[in-house]
């Protein structure tokens, strides 16, 4: 791996997860760093994973949903998810987020996110 690769999102190849969410992801060796564009009313169903995870939405709004309280992260505003923690996210408008993973989402590069690709 090259000590210090350049990635650009306008290259980054697209994933269509279903009718309302495209993803597009960078893996690095200790992380990995997800682009999600969703569509209003879009729904992540409620999940864990081992990766802690940072979610920074760039437009838009989500509504996070974990411990069972809801929080609402708009444009601007980041969100940090801990280990193991059970959430489920629905999209408010159409958004743009960032989310970093660390570890890298190895479950992801097995092909293993089939509850994303729910429709």
């Amino acid at each position: 791996m090259a000590a210090m690769p350049l990635h650009n999102w306008n290259t980054v190849e697209e994933e269509q997860l279903n009718p309302r969410m495209i993803r597009k992801v960078i893996h690095t060796q200790g992380l990995t760093i997800a682009r999600l564009r969703l569509l209003k009313y879009a729904v992540v169903p409620e999940h864990s994973h081992v990766n802690e995870q940072v979610t920074m939405v760039e437009q838009g709004a989500l509504k996070f949903r974990m411990d069972g309280r809801e929080h609402t992260v708009s444009a601007g505003e980041a969100l940090t998810i801990a280990p193991h923690a059970p959430h489920s996210v629905e999209a408010l408008e159409d958004s743009v987020v960032i989310d970093i993973f660390s570890p890298r989402r190895d479950d992801w590069m097995r092909g293993e996110d089939t509850y994303l690709r729910r429709t």
